[in-house]
């Protein structure tokens, strides 16, 4: 099976402006163990390639907040979520179908669930 995070960045990440609680080390642990992941957020793509490269993380995709359909189009998955911290990240995703996932939830790394659901 195959799940999806999109991950905000500021007010969501440990790198983001403001920072959030959601740490490079979860991501890349979500990768390790096969996850599709990225960023959806309001910062410029580039930027946010260019920031996840700097931390060692090669996302597998960085799209503007609004494109949220396009990385579903683009991604096949079982499961899509979108973590983020304002009411606009929920919106955005339940428009979509993600499921959505506050940055204060996302702490406890909830995705890691979805692969106990599994066994």
């Amino acid at each position: 099976m195959v799940f999806l995070i999109s991950f905000d960045i500021d007010g969501t990440m440990e790198f983001g402006d403001p920072a959030g609680g959601v740490t490079v080390e979860m991501v890349r642990r979500a990768k390790e163990l096969g996850f599709i992941v990225g960023s959806c957020s309001d910062r410029f793509p580039s930027w946010q390639k260019k920031v996840w490269d700097s931390h060692g993380i090669a996302v597998d995709f960085w799209v503007p907040k609004h494109m949220l359909l396009d990385v579903k189009t683009r991604l096949q998955a079982e499961r899509y979520v979108h973590i983020g911290d304002r009411d606009i990240d929920r919106q955005l995703a339940e428009q979509v179908g993600f499921h959505f996932w506050w940055d204060h939830e996302a702490v406890a790394e909830p995705w890691l669930a979805w692969l106990t659901d599994q066994r």
